[in-house]
């Protein structure tokens, strides 16, 4: 499997709410940063899951609206905006480093 149809995958399970399947594709020791912290805002599988079953699939409107997509080699970059988190849509960056079948470090870019 390619980095974007893990990628990918990740992206329609988020858009689905299924939590198990989305985390599913997320490496047990993922790390996910928020520049301009070089310090990982989340780690490993539990935490991660944690946050998106609190801070994400909990709304009822949550959706992501993907903009563009970037692939360079197993690092996928897409530019999204986000529906149902706040009042009112923004958009984002996120950059997904695969390795091997699972997507290990996430960095998020914007408002």
């Amino acid at each position: 499997m390619s980095p974007v149809d893990i990628v990918q995958r990740q992206f329609e399970a988020y858009n689905a709410r299924d939590i198990d399947r989305f985390c599913a594709q997320y490496a047990h020791d993922v790390e996910v940063f928020r520049p301009p912290s070089t310090h990982p805002a989340i780690i490993g599988a539990t935490a991660f899951r944690e946050f998106y079953a609190t801070q994400r699939f909990n709304h009822a409107g949550l959706r992501a609206q993907l903009l563009g997509r970037l692939v360079i080699g197993r690092t996928v970059i897409d530019h999204e905006r986000i529906h149902g988190v706040r009042d009112q849509p923004y958009e984002i960056a996120v950059v997904y480093e695969v390795e091997g079948e699972h997507i290990r470090r996430t960095w998020t870019y914007g408002a």
